[in-house]
C-alpha cells in the first residue's frame, strides 16, 4: 500500500484526494490542512435559514469538470441553473445592460456600446480596423493592448469590472496570455483586437455545442457542500490545524516536516500533492524542487472581503446583479441579487445579496474593522439597489487575505517553470489556483492534472 499525502485541504487539494482514491483504492491518503476547516475558498454559512456560498458561488457548466464533479459525488441532483444572468454595469451616469456577445468584456464590434460608452469611446472601438495590424511579441497586460487598441473606456468600464470580479486584479498588471487565453491565441492568426474577440466568442460557442444551456450553475445548498462531500468519498484522513514546513527527499520517498518548528513531526510519503497557495507552495519546496522558488514567489496575492445581507422583502430592478468599476468610485466592486438569480435563494420571500469588496493594490479599503466595513458595504449595497427597507435583517463579513492570485505579464512562464522544476522531483506534484485559473474548474482541473503527473 502505498500513500499519498495532499497539502492544502482547498478544493484542488481535495479532488486529488478523491481522485487518487479513485483510482488507487487501496492507498492510503492523507490531508494536511493549516486551518481549522476544510474547502479552502469554498465556504458558506446559514444566511436567514438558507445555506449561502461567501466564497464561489456557481461553476462554469459548459467545461465538464465541476459538473462531472458534483455528479460523481451524488449531488448531481442538486444542480440549479440561473433564473437570469441580466447583469447591469454602474457608471457615473447610471446604470446600463451589460452589453451581449463580448469576450469578458472586450467588444467583438462597436455595435451595442453605446451608453455604455461615450460617443468618443464607441469611436474609438470602431476605429481599430484602420490601425496598423497588429503584431504581438510575448506576453502583455489586458490593459496595455486594450487601451492601445480600442482606448480606455473599454477597460475602464467593461473589461476592468469583470476582471475585477474574477480576479480581484487590475487589467493594467494582468496577464494576457493568463487571463483571456482564447482571446491570446486568436491574436496570434488575426491583426486586430475586434477580429480576434469575435473569432474567440465563435470558436466558444463552435466548442461547446450547447450554447442553449446554462453558463452557470450551482449546488443547492451551496458549493460550500461540495468539500466535506469530497473529505467522506475520498477517504482521506483529515488532519486539521496541522501546518507543513518543509518536503525533503528520504530515499525512495517523501518526507513532510509538520506541526510545530521546533519540534516537527515527519510524514512519510510515496507521493506529494502541494495544494497550497504560491507563497506556501515556495518555503515548502525550497529544500526538494528550489527552482520552483523564484517563479511561486513572482505571484502575488491579493485580498477580499464578501458581505453577505438578507433585507426585507421588496422588488429591485438589478436582474442578477450589478458591476462596480474603480470608476464610480464607490466602496463596492460587486452585488450579486442571489434571490434573483438562483431560484432556492429566492424561498422565504427574502431578498438575499452578497456584495464583494477589495481590489490588488487597493487593500487600504479593508483596513476598517468589521464593523465599520459591514456597515459601509451595506449602505453602499441600499444605495445601489435604491432600497427602500435598507435594514438587513442579516449582514455577514467574511474576509479572505491574500484570497485571490494575480497572474501578472509572464505568468505563463512562471507556471512552466514551477512545474518543470517539480516534476524533476520522482512523485511530486502542485496544483491549485495559483497555476492555471482561480475558478473551480479550473482547480479541478489542476488536481487532475497533479494525479496524472504522478500516476
Amino acid at each position: 500500500m502505498s500513500r499519498l499525502v495532499v497539502v492544502g485541504a482547498g478544493i484542488a487539494g481535495l479532488t486529488a484526494a478523491f481522485e487518487w482514491r479513485r483510482r488507487r483504492p487501496g492507498d492510503e491518503v492523507v490531508v494536511l490542512e493549516a486551518g481549522g476547516r476544510v474547502g479552502g475558498k469554498i465556504d458558506r454559512l446559514e444566511l436567514a435559514g438558507q445555506w449561502y456560498d461567501t466564497g464561489p458561488e456557481a461553476v462554469l457548466a459548459r467545461v465538464p469538470e465541476a459538473v462531472q464533479l458534483v455528479a460523481a459525488l451524488g449531488l448531481g441532483d442538486r444542480l440549479v441553473a440561473p433564473a437570469t444572468t441580466q447583469a447591469s454595469i454602474v457608471l457615473p451616469d447610471g446604470r446600463h445592460p451589460l452589453p451581449p456577445g463580448t469576450v469578458q468584456g472586450v467588444p467583438t464590434s462597436a455595435d451595442g456600446l453605446a451608453g455604455v460608452l461615450t460617443p468618443d469611446g464607441v469611436a474609438r472601438v470602431r476605429a481599430e480596423v484602420d490601425l496598423p495590424p497588429l503584431r504581438l511579441e510575448g506576453d502583455v497586460s489586458v490593459g496595455r493592448l486594450l487601451r492601445t487598441r480600442l482606448g480606455d473606456e473599454v477597460v475602464d468600464r467593461l473589461v476592468e469590472p469583470l476582471l475585477g470580479g474574477v480576479y480581484a486584479g487590475r487589467p493594467d498588471d494582468l496577464s494576457l496570455a493568463a487571463t483571456m487565453p482564447a482571446l491570446a491565441a486568436q491574436l496570434a492568426r488575426t491583426d486586430s483586437v475586434l477580429a480576434a474577440a469575435l473569432a474567440a466568442r465563435d470558436a466558444g460557442a463552435r466548442s461547446r455545442g450547447d450554447a442553449d444551456g446554462p453558463v452557470f450553475v450551482t449546488v443547492d445548498g451551496g458549493l460550500g457542500s461540495l468539500p466535506q462531500a469530497l473529505v467522506e468519498a475520498s477517504g482521506a484522513v483529515v488532519r486539521l490545524r496541522t501546518p507543513a514546513h518543509a518536503i525533503r527527499r528520504a530515499g525512495g520517498r517523501l518526507e513532510v516536516a509538520v506541526g510545530p518548528v521546533a519540534a516537527p513531526e515527519v510524514v512519510e510519503a510515496d507521493a506529494v500533492v502541494v495544494a497550497a497557495p504560491a507563497g506556501k507552495s515556495a518555503r515548502l519546496l525550497a529544500g526538494v524542487a528550489p527552482d520552483a522558488v523564484e517563479p511561486l514567489r513572482g505571484i502575488p496575492y491579493a485580498s477580499m472581503a464578501v458581505v453577505a445581507t438578507a433585507f426585507p422583502a421588496q422588488a429591485v430592478a438589478a436582474g442578477s446583479g450589478l458591476l462596480v468599476p474603480p470608476v464610480t468610485g464607490r466602496l463596492v466592486k460587486g452585488v450579486t441579487v442571489s434571490s434573483s438569480k438562483w431560484p432556492h435563494l429566492s424561498r422565504g420571500g427574502l431578498l438575499r445579496v452578497r456584495a464583494s469588496v477589495g481590489r490588488y493594490g487597493g487593500e487600504v479599503q479593508l483596513q476598517r474593522d468589521d464593523d465599520d466595513l459591514t456597515t459601509a458595504v451595506v449602505a453602499d449595497v441600499a444605495d445601489l439597489l435604491d432600497l427602500e427597507r435598507r435594514e438587513p435583517l442579516e449582514a455577514h463579513l467574511v474576509r479572505w487575505g491574500g484570497g485571490l492570485p494575480q497572474y501578472l505579464v509572464g505568468h505563463p512562464q512562471r507556471v512552466v517553470a514551477v512545474r518543470d522544476a517539480v516534476a524533476a522531483v520522482p512523485g511530486l506534484a502542485v496544483a491549485g489556483a495559483a497555476y492555471d485559473g482561480v475558478g473551480v474548474p479550473a482547480c479541478i482541473r489542476s488536481a487532475h492534472r497533479a494525479v496524472d503527473a504522478l500516476a
